[in-house]
């Protein structure tokens, strides 16, 4: 099962990199989100952040092994060159579920184990025939939210939390990345937090969102102890659902939601492959 989200036409910005500095060296790229629940991706303007083409999504496979996820990803990427939306030469960017180094996963959340040291970009490259970049999925989010979104030109220190089938983090600092810092696997009440307050979570636990945002401002509390954040952006799928239970959400720092909500991966992976400053480098 798949859908396509059809989005408003958007002319893209014209961008000449002879003569606009903050032109990438492309255009536009792929960008895919890999989640536990969810396959995305879609065509984005790295100049405007704007997606320049459907988003389309299938669900995860189940057991998410490297194999099956990234013939997934190939149905999806055919379907955008089916559509008339890719060139040759359009780079790809690949979100993923875990720390990343030098074109592997090292750690797996909410995928299948067998990604751990599997060669995923060589892997993708092979499929999608064209180069791929990989970056964790919320570092992703973070890149997206810096470049165009809710911490863009925010001073200090920001902390942008991923919140759906797990809890991704992107630390912030004056605009520079710290990539790969996995809050979601902090221990809360004995466990790693994802697995007590992620969204996912909260509907396995069957509570509601007033309990659940007693709960999260606790875990918001010992990051903040910690890392003493200026601004705290929430994003992920929980984000969408915000009017329900942010009235109960407590922090020392102000809390918005992410710009782009569920779409920042995308657009994220998106910069990634495009080359953006501030993307981690193996």
């Amino acid at each position: 099962m798949s859908e396509t989200d059809v989005l408003p036409s958007a002319e893209p910005a014209s961008a000449d990199p002879s003569t606009d500095p903050s032109a990438a060296a492309h255009a536009r790229a792929i960008g895919i989100d890999v989640g536990g629940t969810g396959v995305k991706a879609a065509v984005v303007d790295l100049v405007t952040g704007e997606l320049v083409s459907p988003r389309i999504r299938e669900k995860t496979p189940q057991p998410a092994t490297p194999e099956a996820v990234i013939e997934t990803v190939g149905r999806i990427v055919d379907r955008l060159a089916e559509g008339g939306h890719l060139d040759p030469t359009m780079p790809a960017g690949a979100g993923l579920p875990g720390v990343v180094k030098r074109g592997r996963l090292v750690t797996a959340a909410n995928i299948d184990k067998g990604w751990v040291d599997y060669a995923a970009q060589e892997a993708l490259e092979a499929r999608l025939g064209r180069p791929v970049r990989l970056i964790n999925d919320a570092d992703a989010a973070g890149l997206a939210e810096v470049a165009f979104g809710a911490a863009k030109g925010v001073p200090g220190t920001v902390l942008l939390l991923t919140i759906g089938t797990g809890i991704g983090s992107a630390l912030l600092i004056d605009g520079k990345l710290l990539d790969s810092t996995e809050f979601g696997h902090v221990p809360y009440r004995r466990k790693d937090a994802e697995l007590w307050i992620s969204g996912a979570a909260r509907e396995r636990r069957a509570i509601g969102w007033r309990r659940w945002a007693g709960e999260f401002s606790e875990y918001l509390a010992l990051l903040e102890k910690w890392f003493w954040p200026d601004l705290i952006i929430l994003g992920g799928g929980v984000s969408k659902e915000y009017a329900k239970y942010g009235k109960w959400l407590k922090s020392r720092a102000p809390q918005v939601t992410a710009r782009f909500l569920n779409t920042s991966g995308i657009i994220g992976a998106a910069l990634a492959a495009g080359g953006h400053e501030e993307a981690p480098t193996d």
